[in-house]
């Protein structure tokens, strides 16, 4: 039997190095984006980090894309929170960015199943804290 260890605030270790690699992953995906400023992926507004988001085009849920640097960019709050991502500028901006190619490996890249372990999560924390460290 396989046991999870539960905090006392009721998440697992695992959840809670998820909400931090994403927390640190969505800094670097703005700051890369955004320096000094940037455009919304979707709608091509010009955005400034502390008023993007990182979009996902592919969904968040898919393990196997949710840190993939060509899935993400920073994109305006109103696409991201209150349009659904505006998924067909979203296309559109990323073909123009990565490619037609690179926007298909990505579609089909969703349905790989990606289980991520308490040790590749602590990996992937460091690692994109070494860039944001690069980059300050």
């Amino acid at each position: 039997m396989i046991r999870k260890s539960i905090s006392k605030s009721g998440k697992s270790n695992r959840s809670k190095k998820i909400a931090k690699l994403d927390e640190i992953f969505s800094i670097f995906i703005r700051r890369r984006d955004c320096t000094p400023n940037g455009r919304c992926i979707s709608c091509g507004k010009i955005i400034t980090f502390e008023t993007s988001d990182c979009g996902h085009y592919v969904n968040r849920k898919h393990m196997a894309t949710r840190y993939d640097e060509q899935n993400c960019n920073a994109q305006c709050r109103a696409c991201n929170r209150f349009d659904e991502g505006n998924i067909m500028g979203y296309r559109r901006g990323l073909v123009e960015k990565i490619g037609i190619k690179a926007v298909e490996m990505l579609e089909i890249k969703r349905f790989n199943t990606c289980p991520m372990k308490e040790v590749d999560l602590d990996i992937l924390i460091a690692y994109y804290k070494q860039k944001l460290s690069k980059t300050e």
